[in-house]
């Protein structure tokens, strides 16, 4: 499908349910997007942090995109990761995801390797003219230790390379500086690049990132929550900030569930994406609540905690007595 300009929204991650051998549980991934499409998502985004990209094979990858974007039937745009650590790698990845049908692509600066600001440009560009589809910007410098600068971003989007940028790089200045340089809370889309979208990957301030002219966010915990997520982008967008600024907090609350898992047995990743899988087997969307070797297993007390989150939340009924 075409994709909107500027793309927005609520764009969740969406997580990979796995078997019990570690394959795509094709099954469960269905169900899963049903899920977030019945909470009112404006896009997917398959193979990201969320997804466990970084754990799957290429044939896994492509399972995974495949089921996503049908089951998605073209209600909502599908974007694909192509993250990898060399544009050719890179480059593979995109081709294949064009082939099976992806509306957009998501990339990361190149990494491993350390690479310089004209680099990473020269990476971006060479995707865009690669493949004929929009090339978003991911800027995750946890991960591939390489900030995108805010005059780096905006010259890509002057130039047509990039159709948006996912800003997980929890530096709320530097996003702030982007939107001004790209005209502003109100001026946004009559600014230097009017179709390029801003999305927040930080899902505990989103409501700050809207009212700052943010375009939408990719929330991980809106796999499990995926329309608490739109009542506040729909708030937002409606002007009623104090609505927003109250579901945020609901949000923010049910995000605890991220460290269920003990610091001194597991890295803070496999605490949270294990609280996400967990909390969607224990609301029937999936079978298993397995996350991708070698990550930990949550222990079952840690499972009980994320069960007593979504309690407090209201996802789950209330323990009787």
């Amino acid at each position: 499908m075409a994709l909107p300009a500027p793309l927005h929204g609520v764009i969740p991650p969406v997580c990979t349910p796995l078997d019990r051998h570690g394959e795509v549980d094709t099954a469960s991934l269905t169900r899963l997007v049903r899920h977030l499409l019945d909470g009112g998502v404006h896009g997917l985004f398959a193979l990201g942090s969320t997804s466990e990209v970084a754990y799957l094979t290429d044939a896994q990858r492509g399972i995974a995109l495949e089921t996503v974007r049908t089951a998605a039937a073209g209600r909502v745009p599908v974007l694909a990761g192509v993250i990898d650590t060399t544009t050719p790698r890179v480059l593979d990845h995109a081709r294949r995801a064009a082939d099976l049908g992806a509306d957009a692509l998501v990339a990361t600066a190149p990494f491993y390797t350390r690479t310089h600001p004209r680099e990473i440009a020269a990476h971006f560009r060479h995707l865009r003219a690669a493949v004929d589809l929009p090339l978003v910007a991911y800027d995750i410098p946890l991960a591939v230790h390489t900030k995108l600068a805010p005059e780096l971003v905006r010259e890509l989007a002057e130039d047509g390379t990039l159709a948006g940028l996912k800003d997980s790089s929890g530096d709320d200045g530097a996003l702030r500086r982007l939107l001004t340089a790209l005209g502003g809370r109100t001026g946004r889309h009559r600014g230097p690049a009017p179709g390029f979208a801003v999305l927040t990957g930080s899902e505990l301030t989103v409501d700050a990132a809207l009212l700052a002219g943010a375009d939408g966010v990719v929330p991980g915990l809106g796999n499990v929550d995926p329309a608490a997520y739109v009542r506040l982008y729909d708030a937002a967008r409606a002007g009623h900030w104090e609505r927003a600024a109250a579901e945020q907090e609901r949000l923010v609350t049910l995000f605890s569930m991220v460290d269920a898992g003990p610091e001194s047995e597991m890295s803070r990743s496999s605490s949270a994406l294990g609280a996400f899988k967990a909390a969607l087997r224990l609301l029937g969307v999936t079978q298993r609540g397995s996350t991708a070797f070698p990550q930990r297993p949550l222990s079952e007390e840690a499972v009980a905690e994320v069960a007593r989150h979504l309690r407090t939340a209201g996802l789950l009924p209330a323990q009787q007595d």
